[in-house]
């Protein structure tokens, strides 16, 4: 199960180094990653439906109960599978629909990631392990949504994503850390298991908020929907597998996950079911006046996720049910259906329904399975989206605890489901009848068979499942709630036909009255200048967003102006002067004196050498202003005498180090000499040189009492004896458990090697990021302008006759925001 886990993020570092023009090998690759995943996970089941799952601990931090823990039962199975087969579509419909311009291996690269990342959250047997993966599709959701990094609406919208989910994941991580503090563990079979004492605790409350809102983020849920409808500047393959199977039901999955441990309450029904009530109702109405065609898929898929998030709210066996089943048909039409706009956007040029029409002429094949697809997403009979549809509707009208909102659900169903019957006849008919397209980029023409089949595949499964439920998908959909509901699992029906009840009455009135209202409408939608209904525009989350946006970078700005300073010297005496502040504080409160050990005896040499040191030291404090490379050689002089002094203690391999460090730094800051401004002589007088002399004065007195103070605080601990300590342990076992005799590289590669590999990491990253920054940064030509930097250059370059080539601006670098 662990190998299930890594293979994706394998495959991913793989095409990461694959040519940028290998798109069949980047294709293959990702292939036989995501079939072998899910032929791998399909041999499970036997053992997943049998018995409690599947379960494999590998210690991480046994002190802290915290272990990596791979857990495979009858849910995780079924979405692990879900993000498998629909990751195997979607990578053979991206090897036809990407650009040979793109850099398709990238692309890949970053699915396969997000793809380990979404298997990490759904079999997380450890809640801050989920964090932990929850965080990462965020971060290659991110990379995915703005792969088109050229395009302006993919920036915005990469970036909006990874802002909302991101927050959405820090308030998860603080209900995870509540949840942990009142059962006393991670685990996620303790936390399950312990439903009663979460929801009898003071902290349930505060717990449930930060959940839902984790799950809210990530589920595109009101109010925090807003970013889905912008992410569609992704490439279609992205929306295909990231919004229909995959990162939206991330926060369907963690709520259908900690049903035991959180639903049932008052406070649940009314936080979950009111939310997912008005997402149901909101994403339907605004789907309907859309104008572009994935625009419309993504409002209905928030209407869909809505639906499945008031079925979790409800806190009913039979709800559940229903919420699982719909989470697996819905992937199936609306993947397919995003494939479709796809296809329709890569054959034709253009995905404005006010521009498409009559298509079904020239695309009879894929307007067939379009049809099929929007007819389930509608809820049409003998198709699977059906059979969810007509749970839900029962679901509504049965009374749950008597409120208001239990009195208009069913009416408020019904509603969202004519919503969706109309949006589904506006998608099919606007675009595929009518008269011939006259204004089209590119003739319309079938795509290429393989391109196709994803999409023909899904639309099989809509028939076969919405045919044949109970032997297609029922054992399945029994495995998967059995593993949330144990004992409370309900006695359901997969049957086709119930007779004719209220529900199927409800399911007339909605696709009769929603093929009505399109006839009705359909003059107005089609004249419709706006992305929603009138009312709509008091309802712009979008601009809430950017208004919070440009406040956090207004204040960042107003305190750095307020608190700031373009000069070192404020900064680093407000740091040292902070730090003796807080170093202070505990003498303050306990007292402060020295130690009364024997010290070492006093070598006239050793003090000699450390005179030789200090000099340098405070010589190049006095001359870093006047006299540049005579500080320069004076700092590697102290350097030198640091290393000679190792030498002194006996540890050479220290000296090697520092000596490597020094002539490394010296070197460095030689090169970068030439790119200072030049020094202007500066003849200070009154005020100024009082003010001058106040300020080396001030510098002067931190100097000593930092140093002095630090000088002390060395003495005062070396001094006193010292407690025990790990350090014999060290030295008694370096030999015996690492086989090395030199104790401190033992411990650096050894005892403390995951220690050194995370310092490497850091300054790895550090060492790129500067790289990029300041020679591989290229910003996007509509993004912004030249840099303040650029400016200053180019205005010197003309303006001053006494340049020459190479001479550099005197200011400060500044990186653009992006």
């Amino acid at each position: 199960m662990v190998a299930l886990l890594a293979l994706p993020f394998v495959g991913s570092l793989l095409a990461a180094f694959l040519n940028r023009s290998a798109r069949t090998a980047a294709a293959l690759l990702a292939g036989v990653v995501t079939l072998g995943g899910a032929v791998f996970v399909a041999f499970q089941f036997p053992a997943v439906r049998s018995g409690p799952g599947i379960r494999q601990r590998l210690a991480w931090l046994p002190t802290q109960d915290l272990d990596l823990i791979v857990r495979l039962d009858g849910l995780s199975w079924v979405f692990t599978m879900l993000v498998l087969i629909i990751g195997a579509l979607v990578v053979l419909y991206a090897r036809y629909y990407m650009s040979k311009d793109d850099p398709v291996p990238r692309f890949y690269s970053y699915l396969l990631a997000f793809m380990g990342a979404m298997i990490g959250i759904i079999t997380s047997g450890n809640l801050i392990q989920l964090v932990f993966f929850w965080e990462l599709t965020s971060v290659f959701s991110f990379l995915l949504i703005g792969y088109w990094h050229q395009n302006s609406n993919a920036r915005d919208g990469a970036r909006m994503a990874l802002t909302i989910t991101s927050l959405g994941g820090l308030c998860l991580l603080g209900g995870v850390l509540v949840i942990g503090s009142i059962v006393g563990s991670f685990d996620l079979d303790v936390v399950l298991a312990s439903g009663e004492l979460i929801k009898s605790s003071s902290l349930y409350l505060p717990a449930l908020l930060l959940v839902a809102i984790g799950a809210f983020s990530k589920s595109a849920q009101f109010p925090l929907h807003f970013w889905l409808p912008h992410a569609m500047a992704a490439p279609t393959p992205v929306s295909a597998y990231l919004h229909s199977a995959t990162m939206v039901k991330a926060g369907v999955f963690l709520l259908i996950r900690m049903w035991p441990a959180l639903s049932g309450t008052t406070q649940w029904y009314y936080l979950i079911g009111s939310i997912g009530m008005i997402t149901l109702l909101l994403g339907a109405i605004f789907a309907c006046f859309q104008r572009d065609l994935k625009g419309l898929l993504a409002y209905s898929t928030i209407s869909h996720l809505g639906l499945m998030t008031l079925l979790v709210g409800l806190s009913t066996p039979l709800a559940l049910v229903a919420a699982v089943f719909h989470a697996l048909n819905h992937a199936t039409f609306k993947a397919s259906l995003f494939m479709a706009a796809g296809i329709i956007d890569h054959e034709t040029g253009t995905r404005d329904l006010r521009r498409l029409s009559g298509l079904f002429k020239f695309m009879p094949i894929t307007g067939t399975l379009a049809i099929v697809a929007a007819a389930a997403m509608a809820g049409v009979p003998l198709l699977n989206g059906f059979l969810s549809k007509e749970m839900f509707l029962a679901e509504a009208l049965e009374a749950h605890t008597g409120s208001p909102l239990d009195r208009a659900l069913p009416y408020l169903a019904t509603l969202a489901s004519l919503f969706s019957v109309l949006y589904s006849v506006r998608f099919i008919h606007q675009t595929f009848f009518g008269p011939k397209p006259t204004d089209l980029p590119r003739h319309p023409h079938e795509p290429p068979n393989w391109m196709r089949f994803p999409v023909e595949f899904l639309v099989l499964v809509c028939l076969v499942v919405g045919v044949i439920p109970a032997i297609t998908i029922g054992p399945f959909l029994s495995s998967a709630v059995t593993s949330v509901l144990g004992d409370l699992t309900p006695d359901y029906s997969l049957k086709v036909w119930h007779g004719f009840n209220t529900p199927l009455m409800l399911s007339i009135i909605a696709l009769v009255g929603g093929v009505i209202a399109y006839v009705v409408a359909r003059p107005y939608l089609e004249r419709n200048t706006g992305d929603g209904p009138p009312w709509g525009g008091r309802m712009r989350a979008r601009k809430v967003f950017d208004n919070a946006m440009e406040a956090v970078f207004s204040g960042a700005e107003w305190l750095n102006g307020l608190m700031g300073t373009r000069r070192l010297q404020p900064q680093l005496r407000l740091m040292l002067l902070t730090a003796l502040g807080v170093a202070t504080l505990p003498f303050v409160r306990f007292g402060f004196s020295l130690g009364n050990s024997n010290g070492t005896p006093v070598d006239a040499m050793f003090v000699i050498i450390w005179i030789v040191a200090g000099a340098c030291a405070i010589g190049a404090a006095a001359l870093a202003k006047y006299h540049r490379l005579a500080a320069l050689i004076l700092m590697g002089g102290t350097g030198l005498i640091t290393c000679l002094t190792f030498v002194w203690l006996s540890a050479p391999d220290l000296a090697l180090t520092q000596l490597v460090v020094e002539i490394t730094t010296t070197v460095l800051l030689l090169l970068g000499l030439r790119w200072l401004p030049k020094r202007t002589p500066q003849v200070e007088t009154g005020m100024q040189l009082l003010r001058a002399r106040a300020r080396r004065t001030t510098d002067l007195i931190t100097a000593i009492v930092a140093g002095g103070g630090v000088a002390t605080l060395a003495y005062a601990v070396m001094t006193r004896p010292l407690p025990p300590s790990i350090s014999e342990f060290f030295v008694n076992n370096s030999y015996l458990l690492a086989g090395g005799k030199n104790v401190v590289n033992v411990i650096i590669v050894d005892f403390r090697g995951f220690d050194t590999m995370g310092e490497i990491t850091v300054l790895g990253i550090v060492a790129l990021t500067i790289f990029a920054l300041l020679r591989r940064f290229r910003p996007a030509k509509d993004s912004v302008g030249a840099t303040s930097q650029q400016r200053r250059q180019a205005h010197d370059d003309r303006e001053d006759e006494n340049r020459e080539e190479g001479d550099t601006a005197e200011g400060y670098l500044l990186i653009p925001r992006v």
